[in-house]
């Protein structure tokens, strides 16, 4: 017995040297996260810009990036929460919904292929009677996706604060109540456009972008579509931090991204970035608009969803 507590004695200070033993310092580490479907393509995006960022944020204690993906944005607000993540880019609509439920800070707008700021259109046939938000009651309209900024909720908040009601549809042929306008979702642009086009729905919602992006809005279609409302502009995306980010490394981190567009060392990386050119300030009109759409929100999700 004796022997044999000898041998537990002398393995003891060996575990307690695992357990102690020198691991990286999670504050060390700054961790970029992004909600994603599609992981391996979004880490090919990711990885050029933190590995632009980490090496100029030694000054503030930073030595090494990581990535780390959420499956969705509930998932996402958990991470920011926790501290999981630092950092993550999200378009107007998904900011705003993270910073009410995980107190997450919009640092700055993101701006894609020369654009900072964007809008809904709301587009039907050029035979159609409908001339208004007004005249949608008792039509149907294709949205994108329930995460969609500008192709739901945007369009969504706009027609709530035209006076409308919101039934969401089970398919093209579904018909809403005559007294509100039905909605579904498409999933992509084009499959939008194609029914206003096929009148498999009564309108369309795309952002102004997409309008006059041929890829988005084939060219033969739109000679026969006509515009009947936009809505209000709003930041295309916006980099966000979590609220308890040391403050020291929220500055840097701003510092660094500011600085990229005129860096000749971050032009592929802010290519990769999602056709990034360069991250603005959020102007006071900016957070006016977000609040704008932060309210609009908080009505789809009580009266819509």
């Amino acid at each position: 017995m004796a022997g044999l507590l000898c041998i537990l004695l002398a393995l003891l200070p060996s575990a307690r040297a695992q357990v102690a033993a020198p691991v990286e310092d999670d504050a060390s580490v700054l961790v970029l996260g992004r909600v994603s479907d599609d992981p391996k393509s979004h880490y090919d995006q990711l990885k050029p810009l933190l590995d632009y960022v980490v090496p100029r944020m030694a000054s503030v204690g930073i030595r090494s990036g990581r990535i780390l993906m959420a499956r969705d944005l509930q998932q996402m607000g958990s991470y920011l929460r926790r501290g999981r993540v630092d950092w993550v880019t999200e378009t107007s609509g998904n900011a705003v919904l993270l910073e009410r439920r995980a107190n997450a800070r919009s640092l700055l707008i993101t701006e894609r292929d020369g654009a900072s700021r964007y809008h809904s259109v709301f587009f039907v046939r050029r035979d159609s009677p409908v001339r208004s938000l007004a005249d949608l009651a008792g039509r149907s309209v294709a949205f994108q996706s329930p995460y969609s900024t500008s192709a739901y909720y945007l369009p969504a908040s706009t027609l709530l604060e035209a006076g409308q009601k919101m039934e969401l549809l089970l398919s093209p042929m579904d018909k809403p109540s005559p007294q509100a306008v039905g909605y579904l979702f498409a999933r992509t642009e084009l499959n939008i456009t194609t029914w206003v086009h096929k009148r498999l729905v009564d309108a369309g919602v795309l952002s102004n972008l997409d309008w006059a992006n041929p890829q988005r809005m084939p060219p033969a279609f739109v000679a026969d579509f006509r515009v009947v409302a936009e809505s209000q502009d709003v930041p295309r995306a916006l980099v966000l931090t979590r609220g308890d980010l040391e403050p020291k490394v929220e500055a840097r981190l701003r510092e660094v991204l500011m600085e990229a567009s005129i860096d000749p060392d971050a032009g592929e990386a802010l290519r990769r970035f999602i056709g990034t050119s360069r991250f603005v300030d959020v102007s006071a009109e900016d957070r006016q608009s977000l609040d704008r759409l932060g309210r609009g929100l908080t009505r789809v999700r009580l009266e819509v969803e």
